[in-house]
């Protein structure tokens, strides 16, 4: 098999990142020529020779040389094995059945686990062939599969220490996966609590000798290697390890050992050296070196210290520590937190001297200092630190003392004081006061609706932390949203508890009110009337009322109006809600219970019963829930009086539906209904309440117009089946009658097509009323029809009668420019007034004013037209203001009195003249809003007059309401421009410009805090202002004095700060900062003070500005400075590693480095240079040919032979 190795510029890059890196550097950077040439690799490194054809046992072709790891074999992904199972070996050997039976059904139940091909032939010994195609993974669980299925199983065992097997296994099991997946074998290793060393190996004879043998192998490898350990005390290990570690890398180099020293923060000795038996010996030779020099001269020494001392003995900033160590550098000194020791490492001589100075120190601060513990149970701690601190920093100052409170995750409730005995005793007795006042503090739970929880901490928990402002010593805590919990706890001192408890049960109750929320149902036709022109009505409602009412989409078929609010509001705004819609219509609704299993029996075939009790009661409509909701609210809404008749009709209905309904059908003709009804039902309402039967009617839409319904309990269906019977039948002896009815009343009857004789027909039976002809003159009228229907008939047409001799005729006179106001929108009012006293009313034609003016011109000479006139009665009414009345007489003159009533009348109100701009409003709002609740038109006169009256026009019964309400406006008015000037007090504050950034505060908040605290506008100078240091205040005399205090406190706070430059690493500028700068912001909050770090650029980058209190300055500072010997030995750590770091393909020195002319790829010891071979000629085709070009016969090259 031949093999053709192809140089790309890929490969020769891989190639030559595997140099060494003074083999890549560029010609240019070497001393010499001879230098860059022995820098060169030769010919043979850079293109080492191609393999003997060499097979692997498993099939497969190996290189053993250099091209093997440098050049990367292509490889089809479609591999071919060929396995062969010998016949006494064969699990299946059924000749007769070959490709048949089981072992055909395994292989392809291999083929389809593995997604291999199998091939299977029978060899001349009866032995099995197994072709197996596919990718290699497939193929090699293939050929597990048959080696465990198609092939019998043999077992044996290799021992080997125990210690070893877990090089067997390998890392996650990946070395014995692969083991078995190699040998076709089943590996069984031992447990570790198994003292056995036995492995089990299962499979085939070939397999069980492989697998024996690779495991052979392992163990002999692992023999080779040893561990020492080695007990070297900590303090040596700095010496043994080196700067970063710099020492014992060189060590490893240096014997090829792998050195294991644990790390400072693991409190073992034990060093771990691996490796050959003679590189272990000789690492272990060479430490042991280092440990006994550096023991000789180097000590370890300790002083006895209480731990309480430590920080005393170190000094504020580490001062009288600094003095020690800069005298005595190389004595390591060392505190460990809770231990009464110093640890001192270093010069035996250094040591001792030390020793003495720290012994004198400590002998001096136990001279001086005390120190005492008290229990405190954690969950007052916050109470004694107070707000801020306050409470911790006042005792700390007042008695020279040092108070450690544990942090809150430390569960602990030890609070160590240190200082001045006196101070301590003192600090003491203060402490534990406040620890027992603070025991008698309670825990308090309170129950608040959870659907209030997030109203009451208000958005980003701004309303809580106003209550926690007020109440700073209580605690309150919410449940987690989670626990779906109505409790919410209090905890403090008893007294503020209490106040705290009350203050938020005002609020819970404010927020029940106002929350408070309703459902108004209005018919859909109504609902433009609520909403009023522009929204004028339900923004005046809302307003007044001071509500959120919501109405449905105009697309939606929902009639609720939904009111929210303070329930009191609430109610008042559906009254007026429901009131214009009964001023439009008498309309109410209820809800009747009724079991949701009735619902389809009481609503009847195609809604039959439902309907005949709608139209039977003046048109209500009854609405049921949905089918299968299993709601039993049956709503039903229209005219009050008729929506109860409705109600007491279902439950009736449902009643007899629940106990034992019967159903009898009667036939009758159409004409008989209404008669057999009665007016207003009062003939079939008879017959239910003497029977408590149920009596339904057809509708114009069903198709037997002539079938009656009853139904109820069998006997009142039998007893009203009885009465009804008896109607229809006396219905049907038809009699006739006569009446005599004046002839000049006949127009009335058969007026409009005897509109009046047909409702007459309809309602009693159909009886056939007959006038006599008009030129006959006769008063006599026929009645023909049922004996009770004419009889009915007659009685009624006589009422008419009656009515007619009683009308009388009625003038008004009421001009004519009032008569649009009376009429009312649409001529409701006049409707209303012609209902309410049955009269016919009918208004004159409007007169054309120009018109009217020519007649008057006409009558001046007392002519028309060449006629000759009377003059007429100027006093006399014009026919456009008359207006007629018909009807009975007491009837129009009731009607006469109540249109006057609606004839406008104007009023004059004084109000100051510059008030009217105020009453008008903006762009009239003010006028339009005052018109629109009272009703009336308001008339301002113009500016040019200067005058004080207003003019008031409206009905008269409307005027004192709108001029108590116009006077109420004046006095408003009146009180604003008083308070208007009492809030233009201004004054003014000299401040230090350099304060006005830290009175205004971040984002303006302290500055917005003042100005809404106080109630003020406070105005800072601009920056072209002459006085810079000028703040004016502006608002109510006292509050503008108050907000200057504050101001001034402020001022006299910010004189009383310093500020302090420190020294930080700029490495740890940005950790100390934070994610947009959070850590810096925390740590400015925890200390109160301003933190200012170097702009980029700066000449110093490592300085950093604290300002604040002078104690708050010293805290922070050693703060960031603990943070600083924190961080930088990460920074250091993580530019050590970077320094080992492998430098990249694209080096910054590649970047740099100038480059020369490109001299190609050079190698030494070519093959063209030593002999009389020339260089390859890379254009020739023989030299480098393509693939698939036929070669001519050529002399041996450079190359070596043709391959091809």
């Amino acid at each position: 098999m031949s093999s053709v190795a192809v140089l790309t510029q890929e490969s020769f890059n891989e190639h030559r990142s595997g140099l060494l890196p003074e083999q890549v550097k560029s010609p240019l950077a070497g001393p010499s020529r001879a230098e860059d040439e022995d820098s060169l690799p030769t010919y043979k490194d850079a293109f080492p020779p191609l393999p003997e054809k060499a097979t692997s046992p498993d099939g497969v072709q190996e290189a053993g040389n250099a091209w093997a790891s440098k050049l990367r074999p292509l490889k089809s992904s479609i591999i071919t094995q060929v396995f062969h199972v010998p016949l006494e070996e064969r699990k299946y050997k059924d000749m007769n059945q070959f490709g048949e039976g089981d072992q055909a059904k395994v292989c392809l139940d291999i083929m389809h686990k593995t997604g291999a091909h199998l091939e299977l032939s029978m060899a001349k010994d009866q032995g099995l062939s197994i072709m197996v195609s596919g990718k290699h993974d497939a193929v090699m669980k293939a050929r597990k599969e048959i080696v465990s299925r198609l092939q019998t199983q043999a077992s044996a065992t290799v021992a080997i220490p125990k210690e070893h097997h877990r090089y067997v296994i390998g890392k996650s099991g990946e070395k014995l996966q692969e083991l078995e997946l190699k040998t076709a074998t089943k590996i069984q290793i031992p447990r570790p609590e198994d003292p056995s060393n036995h492995i089990k190996i299962s499979g085939t004879k070939e397999g069980l000798e492989k697998a024996k043998h690779e495991i052979l192998l392992i163990s002999a490898e692992q023999d080779k290697r040893a561990v020492e350990r080695v007990n070297i005390e900590k303090v040596y290990h700095p010496f043994i390890t080196g700067a970063y570690n710099k020492l014992v890398g060189e060590l490893m180099q240096e014997t090829g050992a792998r050195i294991n020293v644990p790390p400072p923060s693991v409190n073992k000795m034990e060093i771990v050296i691996t490796g050959e038996k003679e590189q272990v010996a000789l690492a272990m030779a060479k430490i042991r070196k280092i440990y006994e020099e550096k023991a000789n001269s180097y000590t370890v020494s300790s002083v006895s210290a209480p731990s309480w001392l430590h920080r005393f003995i170190i000094g504020k900033k580490g001062q009288n520590l600094a003095k020690i160590t800069q005298q005595m550098p190389k004595v390591h000194i060392e505190f460990t937190e809770g231990e009464d020791k110093i640890t001192l490492e270093g010069p035996t001589k250094d040591v001792q001297m030390v020793q003495g100075q720290i012994e004198a120190i400590v002998t001096d601060l136990a001279s001086r200092m005390d120190y005492t513990e008290i229990i405190v149970d954690p969950k007052f701690h916050r109470h004694l630190i107070g707000k801020g601190g306050a409470n911790i920093n006042r005792i700390k100052e007042q008695h020279k003392v040092s108070v450690r409170i544990p942090h809150d995750n430390e569960k602990s409730n030890l609070i160590r004081i240190e200082g001045d005995p006196l101070g301590v005793q003192e600090a003491k007795k203060e402490l534990l006061e406040l620890a027992s006042r603070m025991e008698n503090e309670r825990t308090k739970d309170m129950i608040i609706e959870q659907r209030f929880h997030r109203a009451i901490i208000g958005q980003k928990g701004e309303k809580i932390k106003e209550i926690r402002d007020k109440f700073p010593e209580v605690i309150i805590n919410f449940p987690d949203p989670m626990q779906k919990s109505d409790i919410v706890q209090l905890r403090g001192p008893r007294t503020e508890v209490e106040k705290c408890t009350k203050f938020m049960q005002k609020i819970v109750a404010e927020m029940v009110e106002n929350g408070y929320s309703v459902s108004v149902p209005i018919f859909k036709q109504f609902h433009k009337n609520i909403i009023g022109k522009g929204g004028a009505n339900i923004k005046k409602i809302r307003e007044e009322t001071n509500t959120k009412i919501d109405l449905p989409a105009e697309n939606s078929n929902s009639e609720m109006i939904v009111i929210t609010g303070k329930k009191a509001n609430c109610e008042a705004a559906k009254i007026r809600i429901l009131a214009i819609q009964k001023e439009l219509a008498n309309i109410t609704e209820v809800e009747v219970s009724i079991p949701s299993k009735l619902h389809n029996s009481l609503i009847g075939s195609k809604g039959r019963f439902v309907r005949s009790i709608m139209e039977e009661c003046g048109g209500v409509h009854i609405h049921f829930p949905t089918e299968g909701s299993g709601i039993d609210a049956v709503t039903i809404r229209g005219p009050a009086e008729e929506v109860e008749k409705a109600k007491n009709q279902l439950l009736s209905l449902a009643e007899e539906k629940q106990t034992k309904s019967h159903t009898v059908e009667l036939c009758a003709k159409p004409e008989y209904h209404k008669f057999l009804i009665g007016k207003g039902g009062g003939n079939i309402r008879k017959v239910r309440d003497s029977t408590g039967a149920r009596i339904i009617f057809p509708t114009p839409q069903d198709k037997d117009q002539e079938l009656i319904t009853v139904m109820g309990t069998e006997e009142a269906v039998a007893e009203a089946q009885k009465v009804l019977e008896a109607l229809i039948k006396s219905l049907d002896n038809v009699v006739e009658d006569g009446m005599t009815v004046d002839p000049k009343h006949h127009r009335f009857f058969v007026a409009r097509r005897g509109q009046v004789l047909r409702e007459i027909a309809e309602e009693y039976g159909g009886v056939i009323v007959s006038f006599p002809r008009t030129a006959s003159q006769s008063d006599k009228v026929t009645l023909k029809g049922a004996k009770d229907c004419v009889v009915a008939a007659k009685k009624r047409m006589l009422e008419l009668i009656e009515d007619l001799d009683a009308q009388v005729t009625m003038e008004c006179v009421i001009p004519q420019k009032f008569h649009r106001s009376i009429m009312g929108p649409k001529g409701s009012r006049i409707q209303q007034i012609t209902k309410d006293h049955n009269v016919q009313i009918k208004f004159p034609d409007r007169e054309d004013l120009q018109a009217s003016s020519t007649d008057a011109s006409v009558q001046e000479n007392g002519e028309a037209n060449g006629e000759v006139k009377e003059p007429v009665d100027p006093s006399a009414p014009r026919k456009c203001d008359i207006i007629v009345l018909s009807g009975r007489k007491e009837r129009c003159e009731a009607a006469v009195e109540a249109l006057k009533a609606l004839v406008p009348v104007t009023i004059e109100v004084e109000v100051p003249f510059e008030l009217h701009r105020y009453i008008i409003g903006q762009k009239g709002s003010g006028i339009r809003k005052m018109m629109d609740e009272f009703e009336v038109n308001i008339q301002v006169p113009a500016p040019e007059l200067q005058s004080d009256i207003i003019s008031v026009t409206g009905l008269a019964c409307l005027l004192d309401r709108a001029k108590e309400g116009l006077l109420e406006r004046v006095k408003e008015l009146q009180a604003e421009q008083e308070d208007r000037a009492l809030r233009s007090f201004k004054l003014t504050i000299t401040v230090d410009p350099k304060y006005h950034p830290k009175i205004i505060g971040r984002k303006g908040a302290i500055i917005t805090q003042i100005r809404n605290e106080h109630e003020v506008n406070i105005q800072f100078p601009e920056k072209n202002d002459e006085n810079q240091d000028q703040i004016t205040i502006t608002g109510y005399e006292q509050n503008a004095v108050a907000a200057r205090d504050a101001i001034q406190a402020i001022v006299n706070e910010l004189d009383e700060m310093i500020s302090e430059d420190i020294t930080l690493d700029s490495r740890v500028h940005a950790r100390i900062i934070g994610a947009r700068g959070k850590g810096i912001r925390k740590i400015m909050d925890e200390f109160k003070v301003d933190v200012r770090f170097p702009q980029s650029g700066a000449s110093d980058p490592n300085l950093v500005t604290v300002t604040g209190r002078p104690e708050q300055v010293d805290e922070a500072i050693d703060h960031l400075l603990n943070l600083e010997e924190e961080y930088i030995s990460d920074v250091v750590e993580n530019e050590a590693k970077m320094a080992y770091m492998k430098p990249s393909g694209s080096s910054a020195s590649s970047v740099e480095e100038p480059r020369g002319p490109s001299k190609g790829f050079v190698v030494r010891e070519a093959p063209w240079t030593t002999g009389n071979e020339k260089a390859p000629d890379m254009s020739s085709s023989e030299e480098f040919p393509s693939f698939g070009t036929p070669v001519a016969a050529a002399k041996s090259s450079p190359w070596g032979p043709k391959r091809f």
